[in-house]
């Protein structure tokens, strides 16, 4: 029997123009939800998690680096 393993993940929360909670976890590719609440947003990006979790096992691909650009606005 495999025992589940915890783990913890920092969630970046912002609210849109309609008052929607919006959360993306850096951690995880293209990993976001959002809720009404804070509380129904971090319900949401728990099982958002999971599921990210799960597809990343599958992903081929690998970090290669990080770089700043510079853009006139």
């Amino acid at each position: 029997m495999e025992i589940p393993m915890s783990r913890k993940f920092s969630v970046i929360i912002e609210q849109d123009e309609d008052g929607v909670f919006v959360g993306r976890v850096p951690e995880l590719k293209g990993c976001l939800s959002q809720g009404d609440t804070i509380e129904e947003l971090l319900d949401h990006i728990k099982e958002a998690i999971a599921v990210c979790l799960e597809a990343a096992d599958e992903s081929t691909s690998r970090f290669v680096d990080v770089k700043t650009v510079e853009v006139e606005a």
